[in-house]
């Protein structure tokens, strides 16, 4: 058999080049491998395709069209010249050798090979199967674009560059995984991006070694970013084309994953997760207003339950006008182990969730909010405050617009409440501190993970804070080292 990684060129024989087929990718054995056999011109066509990612309805034209060839030609040496012409396709492109001819049959391409010809006719008739575009559940607005990318990187670059109709847009694909060898476009604004950083992500990209990509943009991240087990995310996905496409304005590089529904968007930072396209379907006021909620939702996702222990532990820290909380009673469970067992069960419910069919979700909910919750207050198992503070907690992990970082800042909540717990005032004072030292040192290709906060830059933090409007906002983030710094003005 073939080593895999030996060149072989399309040989004249089609005998040979069938035979090559059958050891190497088994054709003949796999159902969806099939080869269609013709005579033109007295001379052997043969032409390679997998049911299932082809359209059979462009093969079954060129067919036609190949077959009409001996009605309306004479005898000719230059056979594989008229084929080429007589195929109606935009897109035909001719390869040398037979690992081309694998690797572009595997891709959903059909590819035409002709008796006595050195070189094969390849021709885009993909039709990969797949949903339509629609909104992506994790990414609503009220208003706006209710399109979103899906599991096709032709369809979502397409999204994309239907909103960004420049010349300078580009987008560069490559083949990953040994196995696999999917798709990876990437997508940048050619006189906006930092080429410097083009040329870094470029050379990860290329560097990776793997069998397969299965499980899509994750893996392209966690070679991209080395993360390690740094919980926090260092880059941002989004399933919205528009987010996508106002981050490349920005001057942002983009990773596009054929089967993956959501792109990865690099450089980012901790406040980039905290973004949403709400913010900016509403009016500047309003999605001003919209921002601090969501800022004061992360923030008591993190501080809420460790900052009430402390208060729990330690009652004289707290003012007399509210030294009502803490529980008024005492309890057979300490409170650190209800708040870890309340924390443990909002876990426990979110993934039921997730795994849980929609039409019984609903009726899970109200069995844990009304059944779970009450009698274990009724028993005795927690106290009220508890559950009510766990529930504030989780309601700000759920308002956080990024999954992945909610996770991570639940895990930080977790750290300060067990530093907390033990060495009292000094470990949660200690423990925020090192929990804002340690984002403070991540980097995300050499992008401060804090920036604009740490290093302090005025007029980006003054951004952050504050959504303005468009008109005024004509500079583009400093962080994503941007060729262009200014965006173009609107001529009305």
């Amino acid at each position: 058999m073939p080593k895999k990684n030996d060149k072989h060129p399309i040989p004249l024989s089609l005998d040979e080049a069938e035979r090559y087929m059958k050891e190497r990718v088994g054709l003949g054995t796999s159902f969806d491998l099939g080869v269609r056999k013709l005579k033109i011109l007295k001379r052997n066509v043969h032409l390679y395709y997998v049911n299932g990612l082809c359209d059979t309805n462009f093969i079954v034209q060129m067919l036609e069209e190949l077959v009409d060839i001996n009605d309306n030609e004479r005898l000719s040496s230059h056979l594989q010249a008229i084929v080429e012409n007589r195929i109606t396709n935009q897109s035909v492109e001719k390869i040398k050798t037979m690992d081309e001819l694998v690797d572009q049959v595997l891709t959903g391409l059909i590819v035409i090979i002709v008796e006595g010809e050195a070189t094969g006719l390849v021709v885009d008739v993909r039709s990969y199967p797949g949903r339509q575009p629609q909104e992506p559940d994790t990414e609503k607005v009220v208003r706006g674009s209710r399109d979103g990318f899906v599991e096709n990187i032709i369809v979502n670059t397409a999204l994309t560059r239907r909103r960004i109709r420049d010349e300078n847009l580009r987008f560069e694909m490559m083949k990953i995984g040994e196995r696999s060898k999917a798709d990876v476009a990437l997508g940048y604004i050619k006189d906006i991006a930092n080429p410097g950083m083009i040329d870094a992500i470029k050379k990860e990209l290329n560097t990776i070694k793997i069998d397969g990509i299965t499980m899509a943009d994750k893996t392209i991240e966690e070679f991209l970013v080395k993360q390690g087990y740094n919980p926090y995310p260092l880059v941002r996905y989004t399933e919205r084309a528009d987010v996508a496409a106002t981050h490349l304005l920005e001057g942002h590089i983009l990773i596009y994953v054929d089967t993956s529904p959501s792109v990865i968007i690099t450089p980012t930072t901790y406040f980039h997760h905290l973004q949403h396209a709400e913010e900016y379907r509403q009016s500047p006021a309003v999605g001003t207003m919209v921002r601090w909620v969501r800022f004061l939702g992360v923030l008591l996702s993190i501080l809420l339950l460790p900052l009430w222990y402390l208060f729990v532990q330690n009652p004289d820290l707290l003012p007399k006008e509210i030294s009502f909380i803490g529980p008024n009673e005492d309890s057979n469970i300490p409170v650190f182990l209800q708040i870890m067992m309340a924390d443990i069960g909002i876990e426990f419910l979110r993934m039921a969730a997730i795994h849980t069919p929609t039409p019984l979700s609903t009726a899970m909910g109200l069995i844990a909010a009304v059944l779970i919750g009450q009698i274990a207050i009724d028993v005795g198992m927690f106290v009220p405050e508890v559950i009510l503070y766990v529930a504030v907690a989780s309601i700000g992990t759920y308002a956080t617009p990024s999954y992945e970082l909610s996770v991570a800042n639940k895990i930080g909540r977790v750290f300060l409440l067990i530093v907390t717990a033990i060495f009292h005032v000094p470990g949660f004072m200690i423990g925020t501190t090192v929990w804002l030292l340690f984002l403070a040192h991540i980097k995300s290709l050499n992008t401060p993970y804090l920036w604009p906060f740490i290093p302090f830059h005025p007029m980006a933090f003054m951004q952050i804070m504050i959504r303005r409007a468009v008109p005024g906002s004509k500079i583009r983030p400093s962080i994503v080292h941007a060729r262009n710094r200014y965006k173009q003005p609107t001529n009305s």
